[in-house]
């Protein structure tokens, strides 16, 4: 897959499918998330954390897309029970896996 399937791929299942099993399929065990709320230095205590807490009833709208050779940054806004805030997240790939994901919003726009 391309950096570009892969950041897709997640989208789809984080927003659309809730197969969070298949995310071990693009992750690295070692994956690094770091948001406002949460961060989490594997790739199972993350999957573990979306099942637990899944996203329920929420959408986004692609604003910008960037990437380079080694990274994808997505802005987009996030919308949820009537709110929406713009959010930025990067995905960090290597060896054709994502290695590190960092999610940038202001919580109290959600919340």
């Amino acid at each position: 897959m391309t950096k570009d399937q892969l950041v897709q791929k997640y989208m789809d299942v984080f927003y659309r499918s809730s197969d969070f099993d298949s995310l071990h399929n693009i992750f690295s065990s070692d994956l690094k998330f770091e948001g406002p709320l949460y961060a989490f230095n594997t790739a199972k205590a993350y999957i573990s954390s979306l099942k637990k807490s899944p996203p329920v009833n929420c959408s986004y709208e692609i604003i910008d897309e960037y990437s380079n050779e080694d990274s994808v940054c997505l802005i987009y806004h996030f919308i949820k029970g009537g709110k929406k805030t713009t959010m930025a997240q990067t995905f960090t790939i290597e060896s054709g896996r994502i290695i590190a994901i960092r999610l940038i919003f202001n919580v109290q726009a959600i919340t």
